[in-house]
């Protein structure tokens, strides 16, 4: 049983997309690099991607825009220049905004790839994205990096099918907005939830309107990655409604240990599940036996890799991603 195609299949450390959207990613060239564009704009995932001076950032993106037919791009990557240490994602935002009516095409969107050495993930700052919702209202899937100054807000958005947020510390009020949201299409969601000290302050209440999936009635991937709290997330989930429907779990880089895989042994079925990510926990080789014997028999793929050096001291734990 293969897992899902278009669930993302991340490694538990950040790098720079390779695929989205199903499409390979391709950086547009500086003007040191003087190889052929693709003939064929849709096949291909366009990063935008400059670290020069802003006149030459600018230059860059008026050539982007002179040289690639608008109208036939599929999925957008931006990084730098709008994301790094110095700039904010309003900016991206507002120029996306701008061109809609000639990224007629566009299906894809993924905010602030950047890697560690570029930008640590806490410190990549978003914005309001309520404009760029308006603007694309047949947008099917949206990643965002970095979490600092983030709005989500209550919307119907008929279009969007992946939803998938990276951070070192998701607030709880984007967390509260995504589950009051309808998605009626929304089949994959990924919550990198993080640490308090970088704001990642959602508690299970605040999952639990999305763990009932009453506003998600299509979803069949759910990821909520990179907890602290990843074992009271785990019992939650063990007696969440939504889990009844879906295709794909991932539980990965937080703290799971032996008390959170209970859980989720006690309780409600797994095995319908395609593939569950329990990857970088806090998992012994006994459990790690048990949830093997008891899921890959009934054909779920179960990922425990990476798994951490066990600590017995609770406060030396930590989730793969926080600054």
């Amino acid at each position: 049983m293969e897992p899902l195609a278009d669930v993302p299949q991340h490694t538990c450390r950040i790098d720079h997309l390779e695929t989205f959207h199903g499409l390979p990613v391709l950086t547009f060239p500086q003007f040191s690099d003087l190889r052929p564009l693709p003939d064929d704009p849709s096949s291909v995932a366009w990063r935008l991607q400059c670290h020069y001076s802003q006149d030459e950032d600018l230059a860059y993106m008026d050539r982007f825009l002179a040289s690639v037919p608008l109208e036939e791009v599929r999925a957008l990557v931006l990084g730098a220049p709008w994301y790094g240490n110095e700039d904010d994602g309003a900016e991206a935002v507002e120029e996306l905004c701008s061109l809609a009516p000639r990224l007629s095409a566009l299906e894809a969107l993924f905010l602030g790839d950047l890697v560690a050495e570029e930008c640590e993930v806490s410190w990549i700052e978003q914005s309001d994205l309520t404009p760029l919702l308006e603007a694309y209202p047949r947008l099917r899937e949206l990643g965002v990096r970095g979490a600092e100054k983030l709005v989500w807000p209550v919307v119907r958005h008929e279009g969007l099918r992946t939803l998938r947020f990276e951070s070192g510390g998701l607030p709880a009020a984007v967390v509260r907005d995504v589950a009051a949201s309808d998605l009626p299409a929304l089949e994959c969601l990924d919550l990198w939830l993080g640490v308090e000290d970088y704001g990642g302050d959602a508690t299970v209440e605040d999952l639990w309107p999305l763990l009932t999936g009453e506003r998600l009635p299509s979803l069949r991937h759910l990821g909520l990655q990179n907890s602290p709290s990843a074992n009271e997330i785990a019992a939650a989930v063990a007696q969440a409604p939504v889990v009844a429907r879906l295709e794909s779990l991932a539980l990965s880089m937080g703290t799971l240990d032996e008390e959170g895989a209970m859980a989720l042994l006690s309780g409600q079925p797994l095995t319908h599940l395609r593939r569950l990510d329990l990857r970088a926990n806090y998992l012994d080789d006994a459990m790690m036996l048990r949830l093997w014997e008891t899921l890959e028999p009934a054909g779920v793929r179960v990922d425990m890799s990476e798994q951490k050096t066990d600590e017995r001291d609770e406060d030396g734990r930590y989730t793969s991603v926080a600054e």
